[in-house]
């Protein structure tokens, strides 16, 4: 693996936050860890993966009486509203008839009309419903004793195809692929079962062999997920790659290319600063910490890691808000986690054990006792959580800077 690593020469550099960005001038003590991003792929690329599909074609689908189409909600920066047009196409030719939308929200919040039509585009006409965990039905069990319960009107349809985007994701390996099906359309029991296997130590970012992503893809089987076409990005969110086929075999493809591009090998600093990448990835904290989790094999043990996440919608989940207020200190929060589950309460643990193994600071609008609460030193600009952090550190440490921290993936060399 190839280090990604640059020295700085004191120039500017972005940081993603909200709608816009925060400058940061670089002094000689910086480093920034860049992606070896590939270059934006053709106007035809979704054309071309579900040409040439890896293990299932859609041509196998001819003639299905009902189509559903899973596709991400708005805390997800999938393209929607590139890849159904080609999609819709090709099911068209093949006779596929009634193909209807499926946002795959999991337990997030519903969406509003204005989102909806955000995501969807031109093809905000065709048929479309949000999921709902409680219209789900039962159809089995996986290996590991996660209940299958998917929406009912996904569950009869007689093709199932799941969109999405492949990234890094802090539990389950990567994003994508048979995730859309488990939690993206099922029940909240059975997304709670799941989630429950992050307390396993395979359970991190970048291992396709997360307990987790085995049980999604365990689910998937059960639930008879057909096809899927995901989208791997850069970091200016264009379609470096798109991958189609075979649930596994398709996603695993894409899981080669975020690789190649994000998986950065870091000497670890005693300061590391990480933005989530602006909205919709910094909505809230909850969202906001897959950026802090890739971060924190760059710093050092006792290090401090600075992110930067906006949080307009606060923490952006209420059991997540009730552990970290309910914890009398980051100790107690972990320990709870190890007694018991409580999906939203993990978010609060993560950080709770990040904070004991370095000295975490927030920039963000949350309100100061808000990121207290979670385990972090509020800062209401970089320039105060830089002075903070230096006080801590020694003004001659040094800094790594992940200015796509919501995709780049760091590991000790």
């Amino acid at each position: 693996m190839k280090s990604n690593t640059a020295k700085s020469n004191s120039r500017t550099i972005k940081l993603g936050y909200g709608p816009g960005c925060i400058d940061l001038l670089l002094g000689e003590e910086a480093e920034v860890v860049l992606p070896q991003e590939l270059p934006p792929a053709g106007p035809d690329e979704i054309e071309r993966s579900l040409d040439h599909s890896f293990g299932k074609s859609l041509d196998d689908f001819q003639g299905s009486k009902s189509a559903s189409i899973l596709v991400s909600d708005i805390t997800r920066p999938a393209p929607s509203h590139l890849m159904l047009p080609p999609l819709i196409k090709r099911m068209r030719e093949l006779d596929i008839k009634n193909p209807r939308i499926v946002f795959a929200l999991g337990t997030h919040r519903r969406m509003t009309s204005e989102e909806e039509a955000y995501l969807l585009k031109d093809c905000l006409s065709l048929p479309h419903e949000e999921h709902d965990p409680q219209a789900c039905v039962s159809l089995g069990r996986t290996t590991r004793g996660t209940p299958v319960e998917i929406l009912e009107s996904v569950a009869s349809s007689d093709l199932i195809v799941a969109t999405g985007n492949i990234e890094y994701h802090y539990y389950a390996g990567y994003s994508g692929g048979a995730k859309a099906v488990l939690p993206g359309v099922s029940s909240e029991q059975s997304v709670v079962k799941n989630h429950e296997l992050m307390r396993d130590p395979a359970a991190v970012t970048g291992r396709l062999d997360s307990p987790v992503r085995l049980d999604m893809e365990d689910a998937a089987k059960v639930a008879g997920l057909d096809f899927i076409l995901n989208t791997v990005l850069n970091s200016r969110k264009e379609i470096v790659l798109s991958v189609a086929g075979d649930f596994i075999q398709a996603h695993r493809s894409g899981a080669s290319a975020v690789d190649q591009m994000y998986k950065c090998a870091v000497d670890p600093a005693e300061i590391v600063v990480t933005c989530a990448g602006g909205r919709p990835k910094d909505l809230n904290l909850f969202q906001a910490q897959k950026a802090l989790d890739n971060a924190k094999n760059a710093a050092l043990p006792g290090g401090t890691i600075i992110l930067l996440a906006e949080c307009c919608e606060g923490l952006g989940h209420p059991v997540f808000e009730r552990w970290a207020c309910e914890a009398k200190s980051a100790e107690d929060c972990w320990e709870r986690f190890g007694r018991e589950y409580e999906f939203g309460g993990h978010k609060a643990a993560f950080l709770a054990r990040e904070s004991l193994q370095h000295h975490l600071i927030l920039v963000s609008s949350l309100p100061r006792e808000e990121a207290e609460m979670c385990f972090m030193t509020p800062a209401k600009t970089l320039e105060e959580a830089l002075t903070v952090a230096r006080e801590r550190q020694g003004n001659d440490a040094r800094m790594l800077v992940m200015p796509h921290g919501n995709l780049t993936l760091a590991v000790g060399k």
